[in-house]
């Protein structure tokens, strides 16, 4: 097993348990007592758990990682005021991918004006925010519901997404950087950000100041792919330089 995917099964451990033992995962996993041991070190270093000996402890960055309600509440200000400036470049007519992050519903409350919009999505909150729009057309893409995710995702939601094309793709990340692209925590989510932005013809990343220059497990796009990054002001300056090295337009939302 590839050290993302035993690092995703770790997490997902402690998210049901408050302590997991390293004997525990040499025996689920079937690796060394040292793979382990440095699995859960560079998790420490993330910040999603406590080294203990023999195991570790679960960290609160934990919880939030996999469930979209716990997640949903995680730096609320930052993410309202993102959406509200990537909601600026939402035109009338738009054809617009919006995918199913906990910061991208948020982009449904400022959009309510615009006429003749199409949104194709894979979110449940979002068809929920705009499902009483009759001036907004929805194309919900099919696929298995996963509850805690509240998202459609797999073979059939991804093989949906090769028929539709759109003119602006609105999609979230857990992580960004410059040498090793988008990444995320899920490798179903991944896939879909991923298909929506290779079927757009621009891409708007909104993801906050703490992700970028961040790496998840699932590599789900190269940086290259999105054409503006829209953040909040927390951001370094010279990452805004560096990015703008790479021809990608860095957006600070007010």
């Amino acid at each position: 097993m590839i050290a993302g995917k035993r690092k995703k099964h770790i997490l997902k451990s402690l998210d049901k348990t408050d302590y997991i033992s390293v004997n525990d995962l040499v025996k689920e996993l079937d690796v060394s007592h040292m793979t382990i041991r440095r699995d859960l070190n560079g998790l420490e270093a993330e910040g999603y758990l406590i080294r203990q000996y023999g195991g570790a402890l679960k960290s609160k960055a934990v919880e939030n990682l996999f469930s979209f309600s716990r997640r949903v509440s995680r730096k609320k200000e930052q993410k309202e005021a993102i959406c509200k400036t990537a909601a600026g470049y939402i035109q009338d007519n738009d054809v617009i991918f919006i995918d199913c992050g906990t910061t991208l519903f948020r982009i449904c409350k400022y959009i309510l004006n615009k006429k003749n919009l199409r949104i194709i999505t894979n979110s449940l909150p979002v068809v929920s925010e705009l499902i009483n729009c009759s001036h907004i057309k929805i194309n919900f893409i099919g696929g298995e519901v996963v509850h805690d995710r509240k998202a459609v995702y797999g073979m059939f939601a991804e093989k949906a997404l090769d028929e539709y094309r759109a003119n602006k793709a609105f999609i979230g990340a857990d992580g960004i950087s410059l040498k090793n692209g988008l990444s995320s925590y899920d490798e179903k989510e991944g896939k879909i950000s991923g298909k929506m932005a290779a079927n757009a013809n621009k891409v708007y990343l909104l993801c906050d100041s703490s992700k970028i220059e961040q790496d998840s497990f699932f590599k789900m796009a190269p940086v290259s792919i999105i054409d503006h990054l829209i953040t909040d002001k927390n951001i370094n300056k010279q990452l805004v330089h560096k990015y703008k090295k790479n021809k990608i337009k860095v957006i600070i939302a007010d």
